[in-house]
């Protein structure tokens, strides 16, 4: 091995017996506790990276990188979708709610393959179980019209800033009602993603959009903190239901608590929209809406429907291919992601109190995967 690569090393010194007269003098350039090298540590990890894949079939690299795909384009383009709704003369926030949820046959017909070609039944409907999916329903339509309001009065970059708050949510809630451990890493993310939010606070008068006044700007970001809150209170109560009235977690009875939740938040967004008359503001809405009329505002309507519930359902892949680790790593990387492409496209201002944000945003998730990766080991083992 090379200096370079090794670094000045004491030379120990073995002499072997013989019979011979002369001593034999054997060098050796390592000892065996010294630490590997940068190039023994790459050949490791290379190794290891090879076992897990020839571990795995193709197919389930194949759904997996799906997966991680629609988690990182489907939830920031319906992050964007939703800002361009607004700024091209959209204003009601039950419509853009409404849309959200209107995707919810998605997830069921991904249910019908898994029904008609594989081993999987429907779970049997108990008074239960209706009970927390039309409770989840209404929580989930109460979250979506409160992130409605949020991007109504935040630039998208923002809104997706203040949004990942939902993790040091989820953490809370998880420790409060589905009991699970809160370690010392995940108390760190907590804190260190609340200074991000903080941060971005103190920098509302740099970045609102134009023609929204202080007050507005002020409901929005509180809303979206609210809906982040709820988000998280929402990720335990389906870690609960999961626990005492399912007792079971597989990949097809997350998919059925998807398409029920989206269809009970359905109805509740429908008869909210009814009863502002919504509907009929959607022909309204769409004959002033610009850059392409009534075709442009139905494009918007149809892919926000369908974004939302990509992102959905990557993240399910994402969650039970892999880790809930993997599925942090990409709800982290669509962060930055979706502030990138609200600058690149709404010219979103970046100031510096924001790219310092999103950096402790960053670090805020990754401190929480090394806290949840060093559980699971310590569990495992």
């Amino acid at each position: 091995m090379d200096e370079e690569d090794s670094g000045h090393r004491p030379h120990a010194i073995r002499v072997v017996a013989s019979s011979s007269p002369e001593v034999a003098i054997e060098e050796e350039n390592t000892k065996p506790d010294d630490p590997p090298s940068l190039r023994q540590k790459a050949a490791e990890v290379i190794a290891a990276s090879l076992e897990t894949y020839r571990s795995r079939p193709f197919s389930f690299w194949l759904l997996l990188c799906l997966s991680s795909g629609a988690m990182l384009t489907a939830f920031p383009a319906s992050s964007l979708l939703s800002r361009l709704y607004y700024s091209d003369g959209g204003q009601s926030k039950w419509i853009l709610s409404w849309a959200a949820v209107a995707g919810w046959p998605l997830p069921a017909l991904v249910l019908l393959p898994l029904y008609l070609l594989g081993k999987a039944s429907p779970t049997p409907l108990s008074p239960a179980l209706c009970s927390w999916y039309a409770l989840l329903g209404f929580l989930s339509a109460a979250d979506n019209l409160m992130y409605a309001w949020a991007y109504a009065y935040l630039p998208a970059s923002t809104a997706s800033l203040v949004a990942a708050s939902s993790l040091a949510f989820s953490a809370l809630f998880g420790r409060a009602v589905a009991k699970n451990r809160l370690s010392l890493s995940s108390l760190n993310a907590v804190v260190v993603i609340t200074a991000g939010v903080a941060i971005v606070a103190l920098d509302s008068g740099s970045d609102r959009p134009p023609g929204v006044t202080a007050r507005q700007y002020a409901l929005g970001f509180a809303l979206d903190v609210l809906g982040s809150a709820l988000h998280g209170l929402i990720f335990a109560l389906s870690e609960l239901v999961f626990a005492r009235v399912l007792g079971r977690r597989s990949f097809h009875v997350v998919l059925e608590q998807q398409a029920a939740v989206s269809l009970c938040a359905f109805a509740f967004t429908s008869a909210g929209l009814a009863a502002a008359e919504g509907f009929p503001a959607m022909r309204r809405e769409a004959a002033r809406f610009a850059r392409g009329g009534e075709a442009a505002y139905a494009n918007v309507m149809v892919w926000t429907a369908v974004t939302f519930q990509l992102g959905v359902l990557g993240g399910t892949g994402a969650l039970f291919l892999a880790s809930t680790v993997l599925a942090g790593v990409l709800n982290a990387v669509r962060v930055p992601l979706t502030s990138v492409a609200a600058v690149i496209w709404f010219h979103d201002p970046m100031s510096g109190f924001k790219i310092l944000a999103l950096v402790i945003t960053v670090w805020g998730f990754a401190s929480y995967m090394v806290g949840h990766t060093s559980v699971k080991k310590t569990s495992a083992s």
